[in-house]
């Protein structure tokens, strides 16, 4: 029996949504059938990209989109803040939706759309690609495994030439009221997602330090974490810099993993090898999962359960920023 096709809707179409159209064009049985953005360029520019788009509707407001498209899902891309909106209102339209990260910028937010997910029973995956990465989900299948022991301590380090990018270019991520954060709610959330995940820890206090650089939102975040069961955590977050550079290691009672680049590094002793391409799975990305998870072929690699442990972080971070001290996580 052939496929039934997966019509998709867009909401945004800036530069990464055309990175999400791009992959799924070449998804076998998918059909881009609506593109919206409030700005005419991006239409045009993703029209261009292949010729099933330059016949595809075109809307500048995406619930009359909703109203007028006959479609399966809805893919999200825009400034954070206006997610939840959007999420909300794709999934009562009983559409299944693959939105970017930050999933929505509140643990309040977060726990609705989880519950509306749970009623509806629709489809809803968070655009964490490293889900779908063989060195994270090696490291995420050791641990679950047993095999590293406890974990007992963590730190991660990123580093981004997101300062001068953002402010100099008025971009939106530097203005709180669409981005709902700076760094930490940009790609940080990327890595605090991916610490979270592979560890499968839930936090219980952080204590954060920060500093805007005189932007509206957080630029540098220092902050070190205690989970439950007693592992600590280091996390540096760096906006300010001049090279993307990102690297994890997790110390367990048995043995260290570390992600360095496309590598993962362990030891079970003084002496470090790096896991052979062999033991580890093959690549995917987020929306190749999220049309198998549609079908019911997979699970969705990051599910909306996994984002509210990012949120309750976040907040808990910027809580512990602005008051100078140790600051529980709320759940």
């Amino acid at each position: 029996m052939p496929k039934k096709t997966i019509n998709i809707a867009m909401i945004g179409c800036g530069g990464n949504a055309r990175g999400h159209m791009s992959r799924l064009l070449r998804i076998d049985g998918v059909k881009i059938v609506g593109l919206c953005d409030t700005a005419e360029a991006a239409i045009a520019a993703s029209q261009a990209m292949d010729p099933s788009l330059a016949k595809a509707p075109v809307f500048s407001d995406y619930k009359q989109m909703l109203k007028e498209v006959v479609c399966d899902a809805i893919e999200i891309s825009t400034p954070h803040t206006q997610h939840f909106d959007q999420v909300m209102a794709s999934l009562n339209a009983g559409k299944h939706v693959l939105c970017e990260k930050p999933m929505v910028c509140s643990v309040a937010h977060a726990k609705k759309v989880i519950a509306k997910v749970r009623k509806t029973g629709l489809t809803m995956g968070v655009s964490y690609q490293r889900h779908t990465l063989p060195p994270y989900r090696y490291i995420r299948k050791v641990i679950a495994s047993g095999a590293l022991g406890k974990v007992n301590f963590v730190t991660a380090l990123q580093s981004q030439n997101w300062y001068n990018g953002r402010m100099a270019t008025g971009d939106w991520r530097g203005k709180m009221c669409l981005s709902g954060g700076g760094q930490l709610n940009d790609s940080g959330s990327h890595l605090l997602d991916i610490i979270l995940w592979m560890t499968d820890l839930q936090p219980a206090e952080v204590f954060a330090f920060q500093d805007n650089l005189k932007a509206e939102v957080d630029i540098l975040t220092g902050m070190s974490v205690r989970f439950d069961g007693g592992a600590i955590c280091n996390i540096s977050v760096v906006g300010h810099a001049v090279n993307w550079l990102e690297d994890i290691t997790i110390w367990g009672e048995r043995g260290t993993l570390a992600v360095r680049g496309n590598e993962v590094w362990r030891w079970a002793d003084e002496k470090r090898e790096v896991v052979p391409e062999s033991e580890l799975e093959p690549s995917s990305e987020p929306d190749v999962n999220f049309i198998n998870a549609i079908r019911g072929k997979e699970k969705v690699a990051a599910a909306p359960e996994d984002f509210l442990k990012v949120i309750q972080l976040s907040e808990a971070a910027w809580a512990s920023a602005a008051e100078g001290c140790a600051v529980k996580v709320k759940r």
